[in-house]
């Protein structure tokens, strides 16, 4: 037993027994919107390095960074200052800064033209190379938990494959600083995902909550070497809500962590650009009626979204 908030499910046993994962990541899913991953089985040594890149990165001198800011990218590629994305309806940015990794397309492909090209780094030593590493181990073992996903919803395993295989994923390199005593806002202000599935390495530092289905905001403490897994409204709006995006928020730190900063590696795995995410016909019952009658595409759906949080 265990007195965690959400109880972490191994993988790799789940490898075993697929059924069984399916069902007890499908229950965590439907019960949370989150689920706790052991046994993921990505190396610490890529965890690590890409870890060491993000601090390299952040030490950078503030005009250097600056010149990795792409403007009118919305963020999509390369760096975001502190204080600019803002959770939807929030009046205060967020206390953060990131850098985002995008998947590399081949020249010709059909959504070559949907998906912004990755920013170089000169300033750090292999930075491009490291942090891509762990953009395919993320995507990877992304896409085994979505085979899980389509198994619990009734779907054939390789449901996902031909939908995200290609999506506009993102790896975030994500910093928090410390936190003033008198500072204003919080560190990730109340919001949901907005992709299929975000899987969440590192974050020694506490901070993580959602809010229950009772108003409460519950604290989520994985244990070391797990991923936290969460649904994004683009699945839940392809379920229907049986796989809900739940509402989850940074809160800033106790006064005796205030001075030390929070660092988390956040992968945003989408559909393919082209996706049109339509509800799931088995996903509709007279008791379930269909919330989201009119298909949208995945990339209109990203845009409209990223309107809402101040970063076009």
């Amino acid at each position: 037993m265990t007195d965690r908030l959400i109880a972490p499910i191994s993988i790799a046993e789940g490898q075993r027994d697929k059924k069984k994962f399916a069902q007890e990541l499908g229950s965590s899913f439907s019960r949370f919107g989150f689920a706790v991953i052991s046994d993921h089985g990505i190396a610490p040594e890529i965890i690590d390095a890409a870890f060491d890149c993000t601090r390299k990165f952040i030490a950078l001198p503030e005009n250097v960074k600056q010149r990795y800011r792409i403007p009118g990218a919305g963020g999509q590629r390369g760096y975001t200052p502190f204080g600019v994305e803002t959770a939807k309806g929030a009046q205060r940015a967020d206390l953060k800064e990131f850098w985002h990794v995008g998947r590399n397309v081949p020249a010709g492909h059909r959504l070559a033209a949907l998906m912004p090209t990755n920013v170089p780094v000169t300033d750090i030593a292999d930075f491009d190379v490291r942090t891509y590493r762990l953009y395919e181990a993320m995507d990877s073992l992304g896409l085994r938990i979505l085979n899980a996903v389509a198994l619990y919803l009734g779907l054939a395993p390789d449901f996902f494959n031909g939908n995200v295989s290609m999506g506009n994923s993102i790896l975030r390199l994500l910093h928090y600083p410390p936190v003033a005593p008198n500072a204003q806002g919080v560190r990730a202000g109340a919001h949901e995902d907005i992709n299929v599935i975000t899987l969440l390495l590192g974050a020694e530092e506490a901070g993580l909550q959602l809010l229950d289905r009772d108003g409460r905001w519950l604290d989520i403490d994985p244990p070391p070497d797990c991923v936290v897994v969460n649904i994004g409204d683009m699945l839940q709006r392809l379920t229907n809500h049986v796989l809900p995006s739940t509402t989850h928020r940074v809160v800033n730190p106790k006064p005796e962590r205030a001075a030390f900063p929070r660092y988390s590696m956040p992968f945003f795995q989408h559909f393919d650009s082209d996706f049109p995410i339509a509800t799931l016909p088995s996903c509709i019952s007279p008791s379930r009626p269909n919330r989201y009658p009119t298909p949208i595409a995945a990339d209109d759906y990203l845009r409209e979204r990223l309107a809402e949080i101040k970063l076009i």
